[in-house]
């Protein structure tokens, strides 16, 4: 029997015996958030601790960041791979086994504080399962908010509930992070136990829910879905792949770019009068980046209303006029300017996320929906080699230089954005 024809009976029973709240089908898509939310607790939880680990661990600036780029090394191929998979083999198995290494990964930075050998695997495997959740998570999270499993949650919502749970999870994962290192016994091995927690339970709740793909609504009762997609090609189809570059790709990645100079790159910069509390600075800036984020998805569906791209464009502006604070903050080595910066830099982050999740869902064919996810997120991702590269770059530059130039950037990434989509928008 069909997920179709067992949501519509159990629908039938209930109304035989009276309303009893929302069918359980209506909250598989939030069931489903929780392993979002695992992906974005592990990406942020070593972001807040690259002072202990310096601190602690004695290892260099060059080191710590190079472990926080590893990831995204990860990341790629786990994108790559795991959004093709999901397309192919369904949502659910993928994003399980993704859960499972993303899981393995906190073990190992765990085990890395007594062996620092361990730190490099263990960074490359949060990346490889964070990146095959996100593809194959976000896929199975939207499919799960909309009919026939909830259809009365509206598309544009659907969409965006991946990416809203991705943020709670790097807000979260951050700031408690870095309050156990701060105050907790062994904090390089405490530190990953909430992840360990969070990942156990959000896989136990997942372990019920129905596969997504392929499932349609039922045209008539006791109807059954149609069969699901078989391969699909390997690459998009041309339409697909030249709106994808000309409304997604461009702007992708400031997505991560701009929460990343404001949790990984600034905090580094002004903590000099901080002694003894930089791991909490660190871990309130990984709370507050992305958590501007959130705050600002009521801006964000207002502006989709009145036009598609007015989100990406303000997205954009914010993020300019972060980078314009966090310059003097940086050159002054303020902390709470510095806090305001990343602030704006996480709003700037959130309205570019809700922009693009929104515009991949409405591109992409059910059958390629994973697939066109794992690429907006792997040229999104690649915005988190900015701390490595701003680090590269401040032997020539100053910091303050390289917060006006990123400004720069942002408005020309801006202009052309109006100037691709101005017709669709």
């Amino acid at each position: 029997m069909s997920t179709t024809t067992n949501h519509q009976q159990s629908q039938g029973g209930r109304q035989a015996s009276g309303p009893a709240g929302p069918p359980p089908a209506a909250r598989y898509g939030l069931r489903a958030g929780w392993l979002m939310m695992a992906s974005g607790w592990s990406a942020n939880q070593y972001s807040a601790l690259l002072g202990a680990y310096r601190s602690n661990l004695g290892l260099s600036e060059s080191a710590v960041t190079g472990l926080f780029a590893i990831y995204v090394v990860g990341l790629v191929p786990g994108l790559l791979v795991g959004g093709p998979l999901a397309d192919r083999l369904g949502r659910r198995p993928v994003a399980l086994t993704a859960l499972t290494v993303n899981l393995l990964s906190s073990v190992l930075l765990m085990a890395g504080s007594g062996v620092h050998a361990l730190l490099l695997p263990g960074r490359f495997l949060t990346g490889v399962g964070a990146g095959a959740l996100l593809a194959a998570g976000s896929a199975w999270v939207k499919e799960l908010s909309s009919a026939p499993f909830s259809p009365d949650t509206p598309p544009g919502a659907a969409a965006k509930r991946a990416g809203l749970f991705v943020s709670a999870g790097f807000a979260s994962g951050g700031l408690v992070a870095s309050v156990i290192a701060q105050w907790a016994p062994r904090p390089m091995v405490t530190a990953y136990l909430p992840h360990v927690v969070l990942a156990v339970a959000a896989g136990l709740a997942a372990l019920r829910l129905p596969e997504s793909r392929g499932a349609r609504p039922a045209t008539h009762p006791g109807a059954s879905s149609p069969p699901a997609a078989g391969p699909v090609a390997d690459t998009p189809p041309t339409a697909h792949r030249r709106r994808f570059l000309r409304a997604v790709a461009l702007l992708a990645p400031w997505v991560f770019a701009a929460p990343a100079v404001g949790f990984a790159t600034l905090p580094g910069l002004v903590d000099d009068g901080l002694t003894g509390w930089q791991t909490v600075y660190a871990g309130i800036t990984t709370a507050v980046v992305p958590g501007a984020g959130l705050l600002v998805q009521p801006l964000a569906r207002r502006l989709a209303a009145r036009n598609r791209l007015a989100t990406a464009v303000t997205g954009l502006l914010v993020t300019t006029v972060g980078l314009a604070v966090a310059a003097p903050a940086a050159a002054l080595e303020q902390p709470a300017l510095a806090l305001l910066a990343g602030a704006l830099l996480g709003a700037g982050y959130g309205l570019a996320l809700t922009y693009a999740l929104t515009e991949v869902a409405a591109m992409a064919p059910p059958e390629r929906l994973a697939r066109l996810t794992a690429y907006f997120w792997t040229a999104a991702y690649l915005g988190m080699f900015t701390p490595y590269v701003l680090s590269l770059l401040s032997g020539t530059f100053t910091m303050p230089t390289l917060m006006l130039a990123g400004a720069v950037l942002s408005v020309a990434t801006c202009l052309a954005m109006v100037a691709l989509n101005r017709r669709a928008a």
